[in-house]
């Protein structure tokens, strides 16, 4: 299936898209898509704050999403591969059985699925600002992204797959 078919599967029933990507076997080149592309749209997601920050501040525009650039597209990837391995230690010692790359399937698919309401997010942070719907469109999004982790892991390393 296509990435965004999947996606939208994934807000219906997200084990069952992990289910299907594990069974298309470990596949290294897909995973670090994921996380490319889930950070390369979590970029685009802060272009509308960094110019309404740029604008109010008097600061460079350019300076800013240089800034985004480097954290989010070079360092971020980083990060996230640390997370899962230590996610996977974690569930190594809970009893869950699996080599490393269900965990890095499950946080890589949770952070791309869930990047619609990281959009979402910068689109109100860059519009609106501080409010009570940027905290509202940022709690949405932490409990979608750890919804999807959560089943990710369940089905990666308890399921039947």
């Amino acid at each position: 299936m296509a990435v965004t078919t999947d996606i939208t599967a994934t807000y219906r029933g997200p084990r069952k898209v992990i289910a299907r990507l594990l069974a298309m076997g470990q596949r290294e080149d897909r995973f670090l898509a994921f996380v490319m592309v889930g950070c390369a749209l979590m970029f685009i997601a802060q272009m509308p704050r960094l110019s309404r920050e740029a604008y109010l501040s008097g600061q460079e525009l350019n300076m800013l999403l240089g800034g985004a650039l480097l954290g989010i597209v070079v360092i971020a990837p980083l990060a996230l591969y640390a997370l899962a391995f230590i996610s996977h230690l974690i569930i190594r010692v809970l009893g869950g059985q699996g080599e490393g790359f269900r965990a890095r399937l499950a946080l890589f698919w949770a952070f791309l699925a869930a990047t619609p309401l990281l959009l979402l997010y910068g689109l109100v942070a860059g519009f609106i600002g501080a409010s009570p719907a940027l905290n509202a469109v940022g709690i949405l999004w932490v409990a979608v992204f750890l919804w999807f982790w959560v089943s990710g892991i369940l089905e990666a390393y308890w399921g039947k797959s």
